[in-house]
């Protein structure tokens, strides 16, 4: 049986990471979190150690392993802006980590934490859940299969996913750029790494209307594909089909005109991830590393306006 520890138990993700963790017959022995509305690990760990002051945190870890304990992974649901920090505390203590995305919010620091896995022996692992998506590996074996057939092919995307939040979002961490990164990176990098792991690597981007906290679109050239993306937390930006029938949230994904259809099967995708893991696979640092790049380059690129490549849903709403 593995050990683990959690460091973020009272956001969103945080109890798909319960789950994973026992669903692998491992035990949280500790977690800790700024805010003490975690009842939910009641659920999962009901006997887990917990905290809300991360030095206390620290302090029960050090004491544990001094007495023998074994503690062999950290889980990383923390705010972005503190994976970096926190993936170096486990290595630097001696426990490998598996974090959220983004895995970090600038690219340069994967070449430090590439530095710290030498150091410590430790690994860094990533939650990139999308490729172990049933229906996601069977697009890529296809296109894959038609690339290989038509290596000139490029394949025309859509990418646009609308999640309407309300006024606390602006007032929590997500709402400050310094610490999320902003929609491109918040909502938007687990489908470019997806779109990129299937279609190739980035070509050309560029970036057609920013908004950066609340709502961005623009264009990316990949190997295999032209993508048209538009991401957005505003209400006002839902299509009519969506409003129409009180929906908050619209998610379409369509190449060459075809959705590409994984609404379901997202409930247990983490525990496909940690089973990856233990069984000595996972994600590392350099899975991790296109997508941070990319996002980076989205939020610092200026904005051009509309072209002909932009998002027919974006500037409908927006180019007015």
């Amino acid at each position: 049986m593995k050990n683990f520890v959690l460091i973020g138990a009272a956001g969103y993700i945080a109890p798909r990471h319960m789950k994973a963790i026992r669903d692998t017959n491992s035990n949280l022995i500790a977690a800790v979190d700024s805010n003490d509305s975690v009842g939910i690990i009641d659920s999962y760990f009901p006997d887990a150690s917990f905290f809300v002051e991360f030095e206390r945190f620290d302090r029960h870890v050090d004491k544990l392993k001094r007495k023998g304990t074994k503690i062999d992974y950290a889980s990383i649901c923390s705010p972005n802006y503190l994976h970096d920090a926190h993936i170096r505390w486990a290595l630097r203590s001696g426990i490998n980590a598996i974090c959220e995305k983004p895995l970090v919010l600038n690219p340069w620091n994967l070449d430090a934490l590439q530095e710290i896995e030498e150091e410590t022996g430790k690994k860094i692992y990533n939650i990139l859940q999308l490729r172990t998506h049933p229906k996601i590996i069977e697009l890529k074996k296809k296109i894959e299969k038609e690339i290989k057939e038509n290596p000139n092919k490029k394949y025309d995307i859509e990418l646009t996913y609308i999640t309407s939040r309300g006024k606390w979002y602006f007032i929590s961490w997500k709402g400050d750029m310094e610490k999320s990164g902003g929609v491109a990176t918040n909502i938007g990098v687990h489908f470019f790494d997806m779109l990129m792991w299937i279609f190739g690597s980035v070509k050309h981007q560029e970036v057609h209307y920013s908004e950066p906290l609340k709502k961005m679109t623009g264009y990316i050239e990949l190997e295999n594909a032209n993508v048209k993306w538009f991401l957005s937390v505003d209400s006002n930006d839902l299509p009519k089909q969506a409003k129409d029938t009180n929906q908050r949230t619209y998610r379409s994904i369509t190449y060459d005109g075809n959705e590409i259809e994984f609404s379901g099967g997202f409930t247990d995708l983490h525990t496909v991830v940690y089973k990856d893991i233990l069984s000595g696979g996972g994600f590392g640092v350099n899975d991790a590393r296109t997508s941070i790049e990319l996002v980076y380059r989205i939020r610092n690129f200026k904005p051009i306006g509309f072209t002909d490549r932009a998002h027919p849903l974006a500037e409908e709403k927006l180019n007015r």
